[in-house]
């Protein structure tokens, strides 16, 4: 077999024209990416990051250290206090337990009769300084966070 016998030559013809098939069109998939708004957005985002991640290199190494080292101490006072209020809670209805059974009164009262009194400082209803245990900034800042503690104690 020669290449002769599987080529065919077509002789040219003005009135011929090869029309290629039009191309159907793309659906955009989900895999086309971001629209141009998107990217533009999506830059703008990464470039407030950048300069943000600058700012910090641009200080100091000590400095970057000490703002780091500043951190970890306040999280450990916060970590501290927060130790220190669980303690004091757990101390405190011990006693309130103890004092209510010498009373006679069961655990479920007690627990009872501890949740009307959050909820009515809660409330506002109890702005009671309790003999001076509980100054009016606590109560302002329990105000503060009213919203928050009304979710701890439904």
């Amino acid at each position: 077999m020669t290449l002769t016998d599987k080529l065919q030559i077509v002789p040219a013809n003005a009135q011929a024209g090869f029309v290629p098939p039009p191309e159907a069109p793309k659906a955009k998939s989900a895999e086309a990416g971001p629209t141009l708004e998107e990217a533009i957005e999506r830059n703008e985002q990464l470039t407030e990051k950048i300069d943000a991640l600058n700012a910090v290199l641009a200080k100091p190494l000590n400095e970057i250290l000490a703002d780091r080292e500043k951190a970890d101490e306040a999280a450990l006072a916060w970590d501290r206090f927060g130790a220190m209020w669980m303690l004091s809670q757990r101390a405190m209805r011990r006693v309130a337990l103890d004092l209510a059974a010498q009373l006679g009164v069961s655990e479920e009262e007690v627990v009872a009769r501890a949740m009307t009194n959050a909820n009515a400082v809660l409330n506002g209803a109890d702005e009671v300084d309790l003999g001076g245990s509980v100054a009016p900034a606590q109560l302002q800042h329990i105000a503060r966070h009213r919203n928050f503690l009304r979710k701890q104690f439904k």
